[in-house]
């Protein structure tokens, strides 16, 4: 009895990235993908004659191979009024009769040629299939509509060419589709019974196991989507709180208690986590917004703020010398998702200069605990003057039962004294963990200039340091996300050249900038771009959640709705508009 095909294989698609102009600006991309005569090689990582012009989105092993099918091409022609998509369209190698995103499933193998073939994950959609399609929205009008299109890996290398007809060879006990475990990840509903199943499927790929696992250790009652944006949902808002004592740290810091105004309990923060304040520098100017870490013990009573007093830093200047003991201002929820981590692992305290802050507070959780764990605490500045909180950092390692400590002076000055004001010249080596005994499968926690962060992460992840271990917090906003973007020029954030706006005041809080809102931009991601604002982004329709950033104060609307909402006190910055005024965290 001849087996019945599952499908054809229509046509064979390829094309090597280009670079094409999109919105003033340059974007490297591969998904312009034509129709190819002839049978082709099929190799591990590829097809011939194809490339991906991203790889951290697209390609690798478990996404050798892009497959769509000619039943959603015509889902498309009747849903847009399309007629002029054609094979290649979607940026899919392989174009197919049959294969349905509802019954094929992760883990099914097929042979087409003398290939073997095996389903790994739906396809991640973004951008830039909205440039090749001409519709900004595709990527979440595809994502949403149960029609993705999913990836194959290669574990027989081989040739295949249109016409060759698609085998079923084998399939997942799983038995979950394409278009289920799409929704798993996209939609509202993260059912746990179908994230264990999903993560019972050998085949899936390592990032989508990673998000579905992120998913499940959120639980039911997580707000947001775990699998999709790591930041922790806050509720918006300011309250008033009084200053209750100032104490200059140094020569360049000054820390500020605060307590509640009116009597109530704060939230308690999580060791690490920061604060937004609101200051009022002039009774009739607009406020300045600043985020500073918890440098204290967490306490519903008392929030302790370090300030650094930079140079020309209007913050800062007014922190240090405006505002006196008894004065009232405005302080946000906790943030943040740098945060002490429960477990047994070692524990290693990396900072550099005012990044000491949020790491204070972990060392204070873990003294106060009596933790058993073995603790390091590892801490550069640039000498003596600007050493802050060296009493109260050595009484709290002491009372540690394992607590370690060493201090670099990167500077040191003529009279400071290595051996008794410092341990060491120069800066946290990997050289100098190892000499030390620091422990590989230690949770490590970096604060602290970029520099220092990218350096010290790449020197623990080469020194085989596991990455899921290295926890770092940056100073100022995050590092942008920009996938394909190339040639663009970093500048400073800056207010929108153009007329200005007259809607809701909108300030990045991270950035000091605020700006009121314009009709020229479609939605915030727009309005922070064009003030050069750093911002992380992928699909800008709502579905992939890399933009999603916190929103400290105001509401917004959207347009389109996102397919699954961001957590509370978060807000998606490619799909919302400010219906008040509003603060974000960027």
């Amino acid at each position: 009895m001849t087996k019945r095909p599952a499908g054809l294989l229509t046509s064979v698609n390829v094309g090597m990235p280009r670079d094409i102009p999109w919105r003033g600006k340059t974007v490297h991309t591969g998904i312009w993908k034509e129709p190819v005569a002839g049978r082709r090689r099929v190799t591990r990582l590829n097809v011939a004659g194809d490339g991906q012009g991203d790889l951290a989105g697209h390609g690798g092993e478990h996404r050798a191979v892009f497959v769509y099918q000619t039943g959603s091409y015509l889902y498309w022609v009747d849903r847009l009024g399309r007629h002029d998509l054609g094979p290649g369209q979607f940026g899919e190698n392989f174009t197919v009769d049959g294969l349905p995103d509802d019954e094929v499933c992760i883990g099914d193998r097929y042979r087409i040629g003398t290939c073997l073939f095996e389903v790994t994950q739906p396809r991640v959609t973004c951008y830039r299939v909205g440039i090749r399609t001409d519709n900004p929205q595709m990527a979440a009008l595809l994502t949403a509509s149960g029609r993705p299109g999913f990836y194959f890996r290669v574990l027989e290398e081989g040739e295949v060419g249109p016409g060759d007809a698609i085998e079923l060879i084998s399939r997942e006990s799983q038995r979950m589709t394409v278009r289920t475990i799409n929704a798993l990840l996209y939609s509202s509903h993260h059912p746990q019974d179908q994230l264990a199943s999903a993560l019972r499927i050998a085949a899936l790929s390592p990032g989508w196991r990673q998000s579905f696992e992120a998913l499940a250790a959120a639980g039911e009652r997580a707000t947001g989507n775990a699998g999709l944006a790591a930041a922790t949902g806050v509720a918006p808002g300011f309250r008033p709180v009084r200053v209750a004592r100032i104490a200059r740290e140094g020569s360049d810091i000054v820390s500020l208690e605060l307590q509640p105004a009116d009597g109530t309990p704060m939230t308690r923060p999580l060791p690490g986590q920061y604060v937004v304040l609101r200051l009022k520098p002039q009774a009739d100017g607009p406020p300045l917004f600043r985020s500073y870490s918890l440098s204290g013990a967490p306490s519903p009573g008392t929030y302790r703020i370090s300030v650094k007093i930079e140079p020309h830093g209007a913050a800062g200047a007014f922190l240090s010398t405006a505002i006196r003991p008894d004065d009232v201002i405005e302080v946000s929820q906790p943030r943040g998702d740098f945060t002490l981590r429960e477990g047994d692992r070692p524990v290693v305290l990396l900072s550099a200069g005012i990044g000491v802050t949020p790491v204070l507070a972990m060392l204070h959780v873990l003294a106060g605990t009596a933790t058993p764990r073995p603790v390091w605490w590892l801490h550069a500045t640039r000498d003596k003057a600007s050493h802050v909180f060296g009493p109260e950092v050595r009484q709290l390692v002491s009372a540690l039962a394992q607590g370690r400590s060493r201090l670099w002076f990167t500077r040191p000055a003529a009279t400071d004294r290595e051996g008794a004001d410092y341990d060491a010249a120069g800066r946290p080596t990997i050289a100098a963990l190892e000499s030390m005994g620091v422990p590989r499968d230690a949770d490590f926690y970096l604060c602290g200039p970029p520099a220092f962060i990218t350096d010290l992460t790449a020197g623990l992840t080469g020194w085989g340091v596991p990455r899921d271990l290295v926890h770092s917090e940056l100073f100022g906003g995050g590092p942008a996300l920009t996938p394909g973007i190339v040639g663009a020029t970093a500048r400073a954030p800056h207010l929108p050249e153009g007329p200005a706006g007259t809607g809701p005041l909108v300030s990045f809080a991270r950035s000091g900038i605020a700006v009121r809102w314009r009709d020229a931009e479609q939605n915030l991601l727009e309005l922070a771009e064009a003030c050069d604002v750093p911002v992380r982004w992928s699909c800008r329709a709502g579905v992939c959640h890399n933009c999603e950033s916190g929103l400290i104060s105001g509401a917004v609307d959207y347009q389109p709705d996102p397919l699954d909402q961001p957590a509370t006190g978060n807000v998606l910055l490619c799909c919302a508009r400010p219906r008040q005024d509003i603060v974000i965290d960027i």
